[in-house]
């Protein structure tokens, strides 16, 4: 029928933009290595100005051009998502190596106090 044509044209279509989307950031490096994500925005932070300053030009809106050649900048993160997992991995390790152990010491206090109950 025509609804089931045009449900399989919407698929196609979206399937088609995601499969670009991802073509376009494995080309541009965005999932490569940290240094060709870096290398990659500052391509991007060069070019965005541009590109802002001649799509309002087309639209035709007036854009103060003092504004448009400064973009705020990027914060500053000192964070390391490696680093962070890595803790993360270590905590969960040493929470498990000593699972053993504590579950006995809790058995224990455990008896102790039914034993306590029971008297």
């Amino acid at each position: 029928t025509v609804a089931s044509a045009f449900g399989s044209f919407r698929f196609v279509i979206k399937g088609s933009l995601a499969g670009t989307a991802i073509y376009v950031a494995y080309d541009q490096g965005l999932l490569g290595s940290g240094t060709q994500g870096a290398e990659a925005l500052k391509k991007a932070q060069a070019a965005l100005p541009p590109a802002i300053q001649e799509w309002t030009s087309y639209i035709g809106w007036e854009v103060r051009t003092v504004r448009m050649n400064r973009l705020p900048p990027t914060p500053k993160f000192d964070f390391s998502p490696s680093d962070s997992w890595n803790k993360g991995v270590q905590t969960v390790m040493s929470a498990l190596s000593v699972a053993p152990t504590r579950a006995c010491e809790y058995t224990v206090e455990g008896w102790k106090y039914v034993k306590d109950l029971v008297k």
